[in-house]
């Protein structure tokens, strides 16, 4: 059936990797091992993705879309939906189902178009480089991706025709990459801040068993934030200083946001860099106004402390799951790019009393562990490797009076079942409807709704009288289905998956 290769769908940047010949590979993409995970109409009405839509993003912002990711499988009115309309400059809708759609150059997207626009670029790199069809592959997310997303993920290859044969979690990919072959016996800790993400997960490695104890996450901390903060830095320093506000201005803020990029990653390796940009704008009599400035780690790491601050904060709550203490941890493995900063490594050493691990590629490591688990999965192969994951946010169910119960908890290993017994609370009623959120308030509305579970064909009955078992089910991937029976007659009713997040009633019981 051909090659299965690993994809790493990243929120700023995609890698692909194969296993080719005994050897690890990384897929070469036009003289690059990263691929921008940017989709664009130019000028001239032409779909853009990857390099492409990166290197006229500057100059056309509001027709570039950037950081998607973070959006996808998620409600246009959620509330991280509307922190994010507030910093990029892409105008985004609802469509008829609550979802978030990108609208650019006359068209829409939908966020699951976007993300296979993106798959389907990192195929054609490695369609180039084997010489071969590619109709598989294995495509990582993060541990902290709830059902609705990791659904999007399945339904982007989908419309591509690429066949996701395993969706696997970002930090856990990277475990493997560190962990193939060498016959370990350890624990270790993967500290993943990737451009929009940020993943903690606790695993056991024994040979080939990659065990993971307990994971964690915020899906809205990354190298983003950290630019964000350089942006809003470089901002104010220009309006102190010539009285006019950059921040109304798309292509001004892009500019911007480029340099911040570029000077967070080089001041990881030198103490100051210069900022400049010239031309950003004019002022009240018409003069052309630069930006030309330096910028050292220090004010970095002053800016940007508090979210590195808040990542611990999500290490601390994943050793507690784990019943694990700093010291238990044998590695610790630092993956994005984000991690190269010293103030994220110096973090590390001083909370764990050890440098971090040197032996995985930050950029690469998640490209490279989707490889070993989709070679793992190919007809010929002789790789045996077992993951034993875990469900990264608890799965409940919304009652009448919108309390959550939760059917699994967080940290639950998975595949697991359970079994929920509902029953009518009126007369001769003939379906029951039960609300599926992921999340850990007490309040079910303020967790994230997946999906609402329509059981139908009930017989008609007093009510409290039929007995409706339905079996709640999470693969290996982590992705949720439900089914349902009638208990006293063991007939199977219909089950209708509606992932769209469309309000219901909440669950009877």
């Amino acid at each position: 059936m051909g090659r299965i290769i690993g994809i790493d769908l990243g929120t700023t940047y995609s890698c692909a990797a194969i296993y080719l010949g005994g050897k690890l590979q990384v897929i070469p993409c036009k003289g690059s091992n990263t691929v921008p995970s940017m989709v664009a109409i130019d000028e001239k009405g032409r779909e853009l993705v990857g390099h492409d839509a990166k290197r006229q993003a500057v100059i056309n912002p509001v027709n570039t879309i950037h950081g998607s990711k973070r959006l996808i499988g998620r409600n246009f009115n959620a509330k991280t939906t509307e922190v994010i309309r507030r910093h990029y400059r892409y105008e985004m809708n609802e469509d008829n189902h609550g979802n978030v759609l990108i609208h650019m150059a006359g068209k829409d997207y939908t966020l699951t178009d976007v993300a296979a626009l993106v798959l389907d670029r990192m195929r054609d790199y490695a369609q180039e480089f084997l010489q071969e069809k590619v109709e598989r592959a294995v495509v990582t997310v993060p541990a902290y991706f709830n059902d609705r997303q990791r659904q999007s993920v399945k339904e982007a290859g989908k419309k591509i025709d690429l066949d996701v044969v395993r969706i696997i979690n970002e930090p856990t990919a990277a475990a493997l990459a560190y962990g193939f072959n060498k016959g370990l016996n350890e624990k270790v800790l993967m500290y993943d801040m990737g451009g929009g993400t940020f993943d903690v997960s606790v695993l056991s490695i024994r040979d080939k068993v990659f065990e993971v104890l307990a994971t964690g996450g915020n899906t809205f901390l990354g190298g983003v934030d950290f630019d964000d903060r350089i942006i809003s830095f470089v901002a104010k320093k220009f309006k102190d200083q010539h009285n006019v506000d950059l921040t109304a201005d798309a292509i001004a803020i892009q500019r911007i946001r480029d340099a911040a990029e570029k000077a967070r990653i080089d001041l990881s390796t030198v103490e100051e860099v210069a900022f400049s940009i010239p031309y950003i704008a004019v002022d009240a009599a018409g003069q052309p106004l630069t930006i030309d400035m330096k910028l050292n780690r220090a004010i970095l790491n002053g800016l940007t402390k508090d979210l590195v601050d808040k990542s611990f904060r999500i290490v601390d709550q994943v050793l507690a799951d784990a019943k694990l203490t700093p010291k238990d941890v044998d590695h610790v493995l630092l993956v994005g790019g984000v991690t190269r900063m010293p103030l994220v490594t110096e973090r590390v050493k001083s909370y764990f009393g050890k440098p971090p691990a040197k032996s995985v590629n930050p950029d690469e490591a998640v490209a490279l562990g989707a490889a070993i688990m989709a070679y793992s999965l190919e007809e010929n192969s002789d790789l045996q490797i077992t993951l034993l994951d875990v469900v990264p946010i608890s799965i409940g169910i919304a009652l009448p009076n919108f309390k959550f119960l939760k059917i699994f908890e967080r940290n639950t290993p998975i595949p697991n079942y359970k079994s929920k017994v509902f029953t009518t609370y009126k007369d001769n009623q003939t379906q029951i409807q039960v609300q599926i959120r992921q999340g850990e308030a007490e309040n079910a509305l303020n967790n994230e709704i997946l999906g609402n579970f329509v059981f139908t064909g009930i017989r008609p009955a007093p009510k409290g009288v039929p007995k409706v078992e339905a079996i709640f089910h999470l693969d290996p991937e982590g992705i949720l289905t439900v089914t349902a029976r009638d208990k006293d007659t063991g007939t199977q009713h219909e089950t209708i998956i509606n992932l769209k997040g469309d309000n219901a009633p909440s669950a009877e019981q």
